[in-house]
């Protein structure tokens, strides 16, 4: 199907390079999705990690529980190697939380 541009309120159709030029724009874009999404996600857990940092000074006591959930986040990319794996765990409940992060003790 012919694709075109428009000049000076024309439409004209691509050139083949022209279009092979915005295919392959096209395409870099697809096959981003994965790492624009990981980006989301990563955001997200970053923010999550911040949110207990303050555990890890050296006059407090970290539970059990705390370094599980700490360590499940920043594991939380392991094995995402589609987008459709990332654009799972970025699922979100009713209630706006993420379905398929850890759940802070």
């Amino acid at each position: 199907m012919p694709r075109y541009k428009q000049v000076a309120n024309e439409l004209i159709e691509l050139t083949g390079s022209e279009l092979a030029e915005l295919e392959a724009k096209e395409q870099a874009w697809i096959d981003g999705e994965k790492d624009r999404e990981l980006e989301v996600l990563r955001k997200k857990r970053d923010i999550l990690l911040q949110e207990t940092d303050y555990l890890a000074l050296a006059d407090l006591t970290v539970s059990d529980d705390m370094k599980t959930y700490r360590q499940a986040l920043r594991d939380i990319t392991d094995g995402l190697d589609t987008a459709e794996k990332v654009n799972a765990k970025l699922e979100r409940n009713a209630d706006g939380s993420f379905k398929n992060f850890p759940t802070k003790p």
